[in-house]
């Protein structure tokens, strides 16, 4: 397998993530060919899908196109899946599982349409090698992702394996967790890079304020990680991957320029953030506290203040969190002068009463809950 060739690359991402996952595919130098809701296509090769894996702060997976055929049934999908010469991808000692997402009255559901790619993929390499790879659900090693719309089918390699969202370091996830890759693309959509200081009222089990700090110390996420699925695959190149590894090294800082302060009213919450920060590797460069959100401390440099507050569906009634909200806006205007502030919800009913006019409201999917980031520039007020 040829590992600079270029393929078609297909990167995935929450929904509402599009934009900024582009922007990040753009920095690293390629070209998005085409973008829909929750999917990038760029043209690369498997060596650049590493550097991608790497890098990226707001993908999910990184997928390789392997094959696309029109298909009318298990039998044809079968003898689709077993033409392919899997004995150069795959060896037999290796560990596949296969992912599917199946829409089409072709078969009744994706569990079995997995089984027949799997068992399509073993076949062809036990016939070509001697042995059959073992599979199953984990995601550990070789990940094969198969799509079936109506008559059409894609089977990708994911050079990503587990999500990149997986950084490994929220050991303790603590309530509602953010996941890592949409904390990273609120951090992007409030404009945040390092170069202003970050304060995180209600930061939960800190993953904002962990994004933010590897985001101001230029740490590449990928580096918090061991294990990807290309490492799996016949042909990888562990010496190029070793040097992509030593670059991203050398590119990150040991100290972010400004403070990045994170704090929340519960101690259990701030004790989860600090073990995950650390965990993370960056528990030095946050500042944390344990205080209600309206007694954060405030740097006098002007930066970034991003709050996170429930939103009333699982973890209260809407009619207790409304003085939460009232008491946001209060915060921003009285004590956030001079910064721009975000509150992030999925409850509009509440964001009303935060009281204060928005300039931008972005949308955001917070697993299925559509979400609202709202920005507020918190002007200084002349006297």
């Amino acid at each position: 397998m040829d590992m600079r060739k270029n393929e078609t690359l297909v990167i995935t991402c929450a929904r509402g993530v599009a934009d900024y996952l582009r922007q990040e595919v753009e920095q690293l130098g390629h070209t998005a060919r085409t973008t829909s809701d929750t999917t990038i296509e760029t043209a690369a090769s498997l060596h650049d899908a590493m550097r991608l894996n790497l890098a990226l702060r707001t993908g999910i997976n990184v997928l390789c196109l392997l094959k696309q055929f029109s298909c009318k049934g298990p039998d044809e999908l079968y003898r689709e899946v077993v033409s392919f010469p899997w004995e150069d991808y795959i060896a037999p000692s290796e560990y596949l599982s296969v992912v599917s997402r199946v829409n089409t009255l072709a078969v009744n559901n994706s569990v079995f349409a997995s089984q027949k790619v799997k068992d399509a993929i073993v076949d062809r390499v036990s016939e070509k090698r001697g042995m059959r790879p073992n599979s199953g659900p984990d995601r550990d090693n070789v990940v094969i992702n198969f799509y079936w719309n109506d008559d059409r089918c894609w089977i990708y390699l994911n050079t990503s394996g587990k999500k990149l969202s997986d950084r490994g370091y929220r050991k303790i996830p603590h309530t509602a967790p953010l996941q890592e890759t949409l904390a990273a693309a609120l951090l992007r959509a409030a404009g945040f890079d390092g170069s202003q200081p970050l304060v995180n009222p209600m930061c939960g089990s800190g993953t904002l304020a962990i994004e933010a700090a590897l985001i101001a110390l230029k740490r590449a996420p990928g580096l918090l990680r061991s294990d990807f699925g290309f490492k799996h695959v016949i042909g990888f190149d562990s010496e190029a991957w070793s040097a992509l590894h030593r670059e991203a090294c050398a590119q990150s800082k040991k100290k972010p320029p400004f403070r990045i302060i994170a704090a929340d009213i519960d101690k259990k919450a701030v004790e989860a953030a600090k073990k995950n920060a650390q965990t993370a590797g960056v528990e030095e460069v946050i500042e944390f506290h344990v205080c209600d959100f309206n007694d954060t401390p405030i740097p006098e440099e002007k930066g970034v203040v991003i709050l996170n507050p429930e939103y009333g569906h699982r973890l209260g009634k809407q009619h207790e969190l409304e003085e939460t909200y009232k008491g946001i806006g209060d915060f921003l205007k009285n004590k956030c002068a001079g910064f721009t502030g975000y509150v992030f919800t999925g409850n509009m009913a509440l964001a009303k009463k935060v009281g204060l006019r928005t300039s931008r409201r972005l949308i955001f999917f917070n697993a299925r809950i559509e979400c609202r980031l709202l920005e507020y520039h918190m002007y200084v007020s002349r006297k």
